[in-house]
């Protein structure tokens, strides 16, 4: 079992492994008698648009396995927030009093939308927390180790500035939302690698994680640390590497410094590929949407072996403590292993990365 704290105030986390291996997942008829039938609503509420897993994997993923676990008899009633929670909460809210049979939450807001979780608990409705550990009394969390994503950006931006390593190195550091829990984790991740080996000489919380305020916040950097003494940035997510890269080269930068990500966006695949972006973090979004919708199905069927089986892990929110998970393994990607990562598995195909514009640039790594 593997067990992670997780606090808005600050992160805590301590793990612990033993036999994290997963039980037969899949279920059958003959593990409980169900609470339901395959005639569900699952209620799924995304957080925001302008990172594209969302509405190009996550949510179609999801819906698409929901259909296949009930013979094309449950639905799913989808909602995205676009980073403002009053509205997510208000979106909540609507699937209680439709009386959806479960609600799979990704929070713009964990703290916030606590309120929402517990009405929905005294409507009898359960919550599953997605990819952001919500505060409340939810029923069970799904993501990726984040602190691990946090360690791999980290010794990624490492291993990049290689040799020349040195304490004195300025680096600045782009995370995401101070609303967002993942982000906190992402941030003390990399930290408990970055810490006592490069100097951390600006870092913002960037708020609602978009690109836009990430390119004005390194212009900031920039203006205040000189561009010549910016060895590497450290981006949270792939998103605002396009907005930190937009601001190097407003900058008049030629050369770009090492800049991480996360997400695998294609965009940042193609800066990879260019090297524009030395790396992002390859998270299975099929295997994270997939089996969160085993969850909710399992759970509203009552099909108790398989949701134990889908929930092997432990985390504590600010709220609540021993709450049945399922984190996710996660991988970096660089230009040395796209075709064993992003493309192996389907994610992406070469045509999909080495469009015309890029072709060069794909056949100088022999990507093809």
């Amino acid at each position: 079992m593997r067990r992670i704290a997780i606090s808005v105030a600050a992160v805590s986390m301590s793990v612990t492994l033993a036999g994290c291996g997963m039980l037969d997942a899949t279920g059958s008829s003959d593990d409980a008698s169900p609470a339901k039938g395959d005639d569900i609503t699952v209620g799924l509420l995304l957080p925001e648009k302008a990172n594209t897993r969302y509405e190009q994997f996550d949510y179609p993923m999801f819906k698409k396995k929901v259909e296949s676990l009930t013979d094309n008899k449950g639905k799913v009633e989808y909602a995205n927030a676009e980073a403002d929670a009053d509205k997510q909460a208000d979106q909540m809210q609507r699937m209680i009093d439709s009386k959806v049979d479960v609600i799979v939450l990704d929070a713009v807001d964990a703290h916030g939308i606590a309120e929402s979780v517990s009405k929905a608990k005294d409507a009898g409705i359960p919550v599953i927390a997605y990819d952001r550990l919500a505060e409340g009394p939810i029923d069970a969390y799904i993501s990726f180790d984040n602190s691990l994503v946090g360690e791999v950006q980290g010794r990624s931006l490492l291993e990049a500035l290689g040799g020349d390593l040195s304490v004195t190195d300025k680096i600045v550091m782009m995370n995401g939302s101070s609303t967002d829990p993942n982000a906190k984790q992402f941030k003390a991740g990399a930290l408990s690698e970055l810490k006592g080996k490069v100097t951390i000489a600006k870092s913002f919380d960037t708020k609602d994680w978009d690109p836009k305020n990430a390119e004005k916040n390194m212009a900031e950097a920039i203006d205040e640390i000189g561009l010549e003494n910016i060895e590497a940035v450290y981006s949270a997510n792939d998103g605002m590497a396009g907005g930190i890269v937009k601001a190097l080269r407003a900058a008049g930068v030629t050369k770009l410094p090492p800049i991480t990500g996360q997400d695998a966006e294609l965009s940042a695949v193609q800066r990879i590929v260019t090297g524009e972006q030395y790396m992002s973090v390859y998270k299975s979004y099929p295997e994270e949407a997939e089996n969160a919708a085993e969850m909710a199905v399992a759970r509203v069927q009552g099909r108790d072996i398989q949701f134990d089986a889908l929930t092997r892990d432990r985390v504590d929110s600010p709220t609540d403590q021993d709450i049945p998970a399922q984190l996710v393994p996660v991988v970096a990607i660089t230009q040395d292993n796209l075709e064993d990562t992003v493309i192996a598995d389907g994610f992406f195909q070469v045509s999909d990365i080495c469009t015309a514009e890029f072709k060069d640039a794909c056949a100088e790594i022999n990507l093809k």
